[in-house]
């Protein structure tokens, strides 16, 4: 089912989600709504938030962006293999290597983009969709999206990242954005006023 994706301006993608166990109500249908959320509105990742769920989940696909590589990008990212996995209960253990700025943009604040610093390593320990144990290194493209996403469980923002005056400016398109403003091809869900 795909479903609404939640706005710049609700609560809940300010929310420092919680850890969620086993038990977690329907959860191979949440993460299964979630793929099919975010291939609908052309994303490579998408975290619970993001659904208005409160929990640290969230689901990458990252070959897509390596598929549509041009020859520039094949140089630059000469090993990028993409990943498609879900990430459940992830923990950054350590983001290093060289900060390096990329254009992002986020289902949640459709229409702005910005180029963002993020480290080009992560290490994570998180959980699969089988709820197995994992730890791994991601990086480049992947770690990117990776960290986007992380962040969203974290309760942050990309935009977080960018400097004041930037973010002053971008002000009427936030708030269009939480007013409702803004016309997307797919469901969003608005914060109540």
């Amino acid at each position: 089912m795909i479903l609404p994706i939640v706005a710049y301006g609700h609560p809940v993608l300010r929310v420092n989600c919680p850890d969620i166990d086993a038990d977690y109500p329907e959860l191979k249908k949440l993460i299964d709504d979630m793929w099919e959320t975010m291939y609908r509105s052309n994303g490579v990742g998408i975290a619970a938030p993001q659904i208005n769920k409160a929990i640290r989940l969230f689901v990458v696909d990252t070959i897509q962006i390596v598929e549509g590589f041009d020859e520039e990008d094949k140089k630059d990212f000469p090993n990028e293999k993409g990943i498609k996995s879900v990430f459940i209960n992830a923990h950054k253990i350590e983001e290093f290597g060289q900060p390096w700025a990329y254009n992002e943009g986020c289902l949640s604040i459709p229409k702005v983009r910005e180029d963002i610093m993020r480290g080009e390593n992560v290490k994570l320990s998180y959980l699969d969709e089988n709820f197995v144990q994992q730890e791994a290194v991601f990086d480049g493209i992947t770690a990117r999206v990776i960290l986007h996403e992380y962040d969203h469980i974290d309760g942050k923002l990309f935009i977080d990242y960018i400097p004041q005056l930037k973010k002053r400016l971008l002000k009427k398109k936030l708030d269009d954005i939480t007013n409702g403003k803004v016309r997307m091809d797919y469901k969003m869900l608005y914060p109540k006023k």
